[in-house]
């Protein structure tokens, strides 16, 4: 055996061990791991591999010398209870360093209040945050408390300058070069001892309109060698990533294990107040992201809970809005924090979407069978999970939204709806999927 075939083999041996540590949370009570059931548990392995699909395209192609935009979250590896209307992506960066991205939108007169044509159009909302670290990827919740994660910068849809023509400009760097006008996004923050440097830009595009939103184009480049070219693979290089591959499946899947049990209480109190923060088929009060409980958009307003429901049971949850975002979404979720098959179930609905009743609430129906109400979301086979409820403010709202959320036997279901109720005829609903499965392919298309 060479030198280089036993260092390479030494390192596929670490990441194979790191595999070894994440396939272990699956099922371990000590690591944190959901209650074992059958589809919980295959969904699991499932998960633990998209988990290493992602660390392996970031462990060998991350690099901030040559940036690009990846689907941070997509169909084979979803995690962090993520939104079914979101597409996520992340560009690694130097925070010591400068870097352009441009950038092209449809139609996006909805972003300063006016109407939508019939064409393609922008996403409901639009995102950029420029982060210290990755979320969940050193395994430790102290990444939660203070000295983890920092946002240095963010730039959304209301204040992003962009041209008649759609086209849009935004310079990342430690401070904005003297003179400089225009979008604009600090790669530092702080001073001294304490400045911290961004290594990651985030970008989340909001889409409410599945039918006629369409994504950006998006480039990202990095201005400080042009025309420079990367090194060819070297032994070591290749040993580090491998053992970098290892190392972020287990951090990752170790810190959401511990974050949804101990953080979120997801299956029971455990700082002995005697609550959940994340109740069981209730929902917490709407609340602003922070860091203590995970992060999140720092726009958003989250509210979430447990549904938990035997065959025959279903949730109403009523919905009031006093204050328009500029984007909502419901969505439900298994227990690994993985959004439900929204391509081709109702498991989640946008702002868009829902349909509101007269009174001005909107009325959700969480059920694993189809009762022809509008705003049915499905289970899609899970007898329990997340739910989730995001709202999205351009600034803070002066009235939060409130939901109240009643467990109620599934054959009175329709009874607890405002008279005049529309059916959705089973037709109805296989368009709705039909749609639904187009905009999903269209999203995340491999061309």
């Amino acid at each position: 055996m060479t030198e280089a075939s036993a260092a390479l083999q030494s390192a596929w041996e670490d990441m194979l061990a790191g595999l070894e540590r994440a396939r272990a949370a699956l099922e371990s009570p000590e690591l944190f791991a959901p209650p074992v059931t059958d589809l919980g548990l295959a969904e699991g392995y499932r998960y633990l591999l998209g988990s290493a699909f992602g660390a392996i395209e970031r462990s060998f192609m991350e690099d901030p010398r040559f940036p690009y935009f990846r689907r941070a979250i997509q169909p084979m590896d979803k995690a962090t209870i993520d939104n079914a209307d979101a597409l996520y992506l992340s560009a690694a960066i130097d925070g010591t360093q400068t870097y352009r991205v441009t950038g092209r939108v449809a139609d996006h007169a909805h972003w300063s209040g006016g109407g939508r044509s019939d064409g393609p159009q922008a996403p409901s909302y639009v995102i950029f945050e420029n982060h210290s670290s990755y979320a969940g990827d050193s395994g430790e919740l102290t990444e939660l408390g203070p000295g983890g994660r920092v946002v240095t910068a963010v730039l959304d849809t209301s204040t992003l300058e962009v041209g008649t023509d759609g086209t849009f400009e935004i310079l990342l760097a430690p401070e904005r070069p003297a003179g400089h006008t225009g979008n604009f996004m600090a790669t530092g923050k702080g001073e001294g001892e304490e400045r911290v440097l961004a290594a990651y830009l985030i970008v989340r595009m909001l889409y409410g309109d599945w039918d006629n939103e369409v994504a950006p184009d998006l480039h990202i480049s990095y201005l400080g060698e042009g025309g420079a070219r990367p090194a060819a693979l070297s032994v070591e290089d290749a040993a580090a990533r491998m053992r970098r591959v290892g190392d972020l499946v287990a951090n990752q899947v170790a810190f959401w294990n511990v974050f949804y049990d101990q953080i979120l209480e997801t299956h029971g109190d455990r700082n002995g107040d005697g609550l959940s923060f994340m109740p069981r088929n209730a929902m917490n009060d709407p609340a602003g992201a922070n860091l203590a409980t995970g992060g999140g958009q720092v726009t958003n307003y989250y509210s979430g809970g447990v549904f938990d429901l035997d065959e025959d049971q279903a949730l109403l949850i009523e919905v009031s809005v006093p204050v328009e975002p500029a984007y909502a979404g419901f969505h439900l979720a298994n227990f690994w924090g993985e959004s439900l098959d929204y391509a081709n179930h109702v498991s989640s609905l946008s702002h868009r979407q829902a349909e509101t009743d007269a009174d001005g609430v909107t009325r959700y129906v969480v059920c694993g069978t189809d009762l022809g109400v509008p705003n049915w979301l499905d289970c899609a086979g899970h007898p329990a999970g997340f739910l989730t409820m995001r709202w999205t403010y351009l600034s803070a709202p002066e009235q939060l939204p409130t939901v109240a959320v009643s467990l109620v036997p599934r054959d009175e279901v329709l009874k607890r709806l405002p008279a005049g109720t529309r059916t959705v005829s089973p037709r109805e609903r296989a368009a709705q999927i039909t749609k639904r499965q187009a905009h999903v392919q269209r999203r995340y298309r491999q061309y």
